[in-house]
């Protein structure tokens, strides 16, 4: 009786939202003592009834996701339930609390999780996430430094003014005046940086962590066009007779639009080009092929083939953007590594061979060591920082 009084004790801190990471890890033990694990399995199946209940989750999902608790206990059973209730986010955090040794919501395809003891490391030092940092490149070749300039106007470029918003956000601001000469301007994230731009037509862009964008000062004649490097999202301002083309910096594709929201991953070490289409629509063309994608589509370019994929989840694709790591259930360490890398500016280095895909959802705004612990919690892999040097074991 004592271990469910705790439980119960437990159970309310973390529903209130009030539960330490120590008190998170000692519900999570509870639930996993071996001669308690009916018990404590039937137990918080009572607290979910009735949870669930004062929601109004219909019956039969309910069923359907208890019966999943009480009889199986599988990983993969839960992964798949918590896509199916992925509104209720609180009962997809317990029923991977109790069916997953790990930090809510993340979890691990097909792995048995490792003891309590393996979960956390003590690393020799920690690493700040990445921030709103770049530096812009003027059609002179002077470099400036955004995270030193004061907000308001700083440059002046043909017929525009660069000003730095209250937001940090960069944008342009024209003079009514149209110049004979156009300048080009590159704005480039390192590793460890994000920046937002408005360019000179008014399209909102997003840049990722070690990304880039050329474009004009102003934009003349029937198109409009820029190229980029690395990952960058665009709500392009639409414009009928001048269309907006983004191309890959030294690359043939070509993406072609009137006015959309998409995301273009370009990154050179990732196996694929991918272009995510969440408003609109657009044409991809590569080396003589070319495909229109529709809302929810992505089209990925690599090796010579260019392929159409449907019902995307423009929720993964998009969470860098809204400040958070979500890795699909497809997420093999290594992709997972190459965003860690890129945000927290690592070097990255493997000792062995860890083939499980892991998943879940964390915020970009903590410290590298809180990432690795709930990756660990999976029980499929550990890490060691020393430096700027991250080492992956399984």
């Amino acid at each position: 009786m004592e271990d469910h009084a705790r439980l119960f004790y437990l159970w309310q801190l973390y529903v209130d939202g009030r539960a330490s990471r120590e008190e998170l890890l000692l519900l999570r033990t509870l639930l996993d003592i071996q001669e308690n694990e009916k018990a404590s399995r039937d137990w918080l199946v009572g607290q979910l009834e009735q949870t669930v209940t004062e929601t109004g989750f219909s019956e039969q999902r309910l069923q359907a996701v208890l019966r999943s608790v009480r009889e199986s206990g599988q990983t993969k059973e839960t992964v798949r339930q918590m896509h199916f209730i992925k509104r209720y986010w609180w009962v997809a955090a317990a029923l991977v609390c109790l069916m997953v040794p790990g930090y809510l919501m993340f979890f691990n395809k097909g792995h048995a999780a490792g003891p309590l003891t393996k979960t956390f490391q003590h690393f020799r030092n920690d690493l700040d996430p990445g921030r709103n940092r770049a530096f812009l490149t003027l059609a002179n070749g002077a470099k400036v430094i955004l995270d030193s300039v004061h907000n308001g106007m700083f440059a002046r470029q043909g017929n525009a003014t660069i000003v730095k918003l209250d937001s940090g956000k960069l944008a342009y601001d024209a003079t009514g005046q149209e110049s004979a000469v156009v300048g080009f301007n590159t704005l480039t994230t390192p590793k460890g940086g994000q920046y937002q731009l408005s360019l000179p037509d008014g399209t909102e862009v997003w840049l990722n962590a070690a990304s880039s964008i050329k474009y004009p000062t102003a934009f003349m004649g029937n198109r409009r066009q820029v190229e980029i490097t690395g990952e960058v999202y665009f709500e392009v301002s639409k414009n009928t007779a001048m269309p907006f083309i983004v191309k890959k910096l030294n690359d043939e594709t070509e993406i072609r639009v009137l006015g959309t929201h998409f995301d273009v991953n370009a990154y050179d070490d990732e196996p694929s080009m991918k272009i995510t289409l969440l408003e609109g629509a657009v044409q991809v063309a590569d080396a003589g092929r070319q495909s229109i994608l529709h809302p929810g589509q992505q089209a990925q370019i690599g090796n010579g083939t260019l392929k159409l994929l449907s019902d995307v989840d423009t929720d993964e694709v998009m969470a860098w953007k809204n400040g958070k790591f979500q890795f699909g259930e497809a997420s093999d360490i290594n992709s997972i590594m190459r965003q860690i890398a890129r945000w927290y500016d690592v070097e990255v280095e493997y000792r062995g061979t860890v083939s499980d895909h892991i998943g879940g959802t964390i915020s970009r705004g903590v410290k590298a060591s809180q990432v690795f612990d709930m990756l660990e919690m999976t029980g499929a892999v550990r890490f060691s920082i020393d430096g700027k040097k991250v080492t992956v074991m399984p």
